[in-house]
């Protein structure tokens, strides 16, 4: 089993494989974003967590996706420029009072929140919240003592 060290020094099994969003550069135009979902979905890749950040040149969309191995080389393999990034994905119960419960415990263990999203609902129809936090071992590590249910990669690959 893969052990870590968490910041107190205990040791804690880890769960699973980080969930991995991409940041892809789209141009500005309409159906962009279109034509990049179904260049994944010819590969039978789905998109599970979306975000879209638009400017005046360009487009971010950042992207969780049911296969990121084989996107990540399909990217490589048509020049799609990219980057990837670890999330911390959570199965909320109940959306409101969850996420305030959230984002509290990691206010009081003094982590930042990068950027979050809702994404679409996860394998058991449950609302799924995707965070980019500074430290991802250490707010993983806050979150499953505090009872949250946190999703790996093996979770959301369908």
């Amino acid at each position: 089993m893969d052990q870590e060290y968490e910041s107190g020094g205990g040791l804690v099994a880890k769960n699973g494989t980080p969930v991995r969003q991409f940041s892809v550069m789209l141009p500005n135009r309409v159906g962009a974003l279109a034509s990049l979902v179904k260049l994944l979905r010819s590969s039978r890749i789905e998109v599970i967590g979306l975000s879209v950040q638009d400017s005046r040149d360009a487009t971010i969309a950042r992207l969780v996706l049911s296969n990121p191995d084989l996107a990540e080389s399909i990217f490589c393999e048509k020049g799609i420029p990219h980057t990837s990034c670890e999330l911390v994905v959570l199965a909320l119960k109940e959306a409101g009072p969850d996420l305030l419960k959230c984002l509290d415990i990691l206010m009081i263990a003094e982590t930042n929140v990068d950027f979050a999203y809702a994404m679409l609902p996860g394998p058991d129809g449950k609302a799924l919240l995707a965070m980019h936090v500074e430290d991802y071992d250490f707010a993983t590590s806050i979150l499953n003592r505090s009872g949250f249910r946190l999703l790996y990669e093996e979770d959301l690959v369908r």
